[in-house]
């Protein structure tokens, strides 16, 4: 089991990535929400906010009324992260869950 600073750090190094490549990615998909990820194995959370391509304001804590909610244990947080865990494989496991509206996942597909 990771710990809960290993989850925190994944996330910033995915915010980094994304931020890398946010002018290629904010053109082909126009999405601004809010997001928690629940690690479920460590009761804990993190929130931050999609936008422009981007993954910001990354925080502790859970957001009771994030549009969009990603539950994962700490272990698979870290593989998705570093690019070793197949999102779709991942989801058909249910290994991971995604809970957003319908437009909000075809528009996070693009993302992953």
């Amino acid at each position: 089991m990771a710990s809960v600073d290993e989850c925190r750090q994944a996330l910033h190094d995915l915010a980094d990535r994304m931020a890398q490549d946010a002018d290629r990615v904010r053109d082909r998909i126009d999405l601004d929400r809010t997001l928690v990820c629940r690690v479920t194995d460590l009761d804990t959370a993190f929130h931050g906010r999609l936008t422009g391509g981007r993954l910001v304001d990354l925080a502790d804590g859970d957001d009771p009324k994030a549009k969009i909610a990603l539950h994962i244990s700490s272990d698979d947080l870290l593989a998705l992260t570093r690019g070793e865990l197949d999102v779709a494989r991942a989801l058909a496991a249910r290994r991971i869950s995604i809970k957003a509206n319908p437009l909000d996942l075809m528009k996070l597909r693009k993302l992953l």
